[in-house]
């Protein structure tokens, strides 16, 4: 099943670069722990054996330092300390880094930011990824992509304990949510294609991100980067837009996941939202 979601999602992108006759930019969605670093190294092998050059992104490694994000917290709501809903990534960033893989050449190489998740700030420079060449593809995950603002009305009720109890006004949700209608919807705008990775519903996600939160403290070799408490902690800044991703699908083709990660099924978006995939014009196999 994954081999051939893997191949569904290349041949998108595959003919999305064929169609376009370009490098084109793929999103790739999906709600914490759902596998997209899994899968997007998988599509890159895979792309990269059939002769597309691509580099992946993941939008966690745009997150705001963490000295950013402290001010971020002071002066608009304490909430945006921790790295996770929209307005706590460096967009202009991740453009600058977009536009250099754009102008890319053969010779050229482009540095490429890294997020520590568990130190929860940036990488120093000299230990920056570099991509050397030009892409074919640049394959950007992150568990938001694609996201787009809610009507202010739904802001209004929390969804959930921490909005009840920290963000009782909704200034937190709202500024999140109209930088989702700005800058974030600028850079949504220029992808080519865009993928989902579609939760079951959101009870699984705190499973799920706490088998990665793990793997990330293994891989360190300590102990449980954070607990149980402090883990639904995190989470619950992920949930309002969690949740309404799943109901939005901004995505052009979906991957149905069950409750173990594995895909159920494949579909197009009822409303793809790509104007320029080769899903749109009814072409796509």
């Amino acid at each position: 099943m994954f081999a051939l979601g893997d191949a569904l999602f290349a041949d998108a992108i595959g003919q999305t670069h064929r169609h376009l006759a370009r490098p084109v930019l793929v999103g790739l969605c999906g709600p914490q722990g759902s596998g997209k670093s899994t899968t997007a190294r998988r599509l890159e092998e895979r792309l990269d054996g059939a002769g597309l050059r691509t580099v992946v992104l993941a939008l966690d490694d745009f997150y705001l330092t963490r000295a950013e994000r402290s001010r971020l917290a002071e002066e608009v709501h304490p909430l945006f300390a921790v790295r996770g809903v929209p307005g706590t990534h460096d967009i202009a960033l991740l453009e600058q880094t977009l536009a250099a893989l754009r102008e890319a050449r053969p010779g050229s190489v482009t540095r490429l930011p890294v997020f520590d998740k568990l130190a929860d700030d940036r990488c120093t420079a000299d230990q920056m990824r570099a991509f050397r060449g030009a892409p074919d593809v640049v394959l950007l995950e992150g568990w938001c992509i694609g996201a787009t603002p809610q009507d202010p009305p739904a802001l209004v009720g929390p969804v959930n304990w921490l909005e009840a109890e920290e963000d009782p006004d909704a200034r937190w949700r709202i500024h999140a949510n109209e930088r989702l209608g700005a800058d974030y919807a600028a850079l949504f705008a220029r992808l080519d294609l865009r993928l989902m990775l579609r939760a079951p519903g959101f009870d699984c996600v705190h499973a799920w991100r706490a088998e990665q939160e793990a793997g990330l403290s293994a891989r360190a070799g300590g102990g449980p980067a954070m607990n149980d408490a402090a883990l639904a902690r995190f989470i619950a800044h992920y949930e309002r837009l969690t949740r309404w991703l799943m109901i939005d699908e901004p995505a052009d083709l979906i991957a149905d996941l069950d409750n173990a990660r594995s895909p159920r099924g494949w579909r197009r978006s009822a409303q793809p939202c790509a104007e320029r995939s080769i899903l749109n014009t009814g072409t796509f196999a």
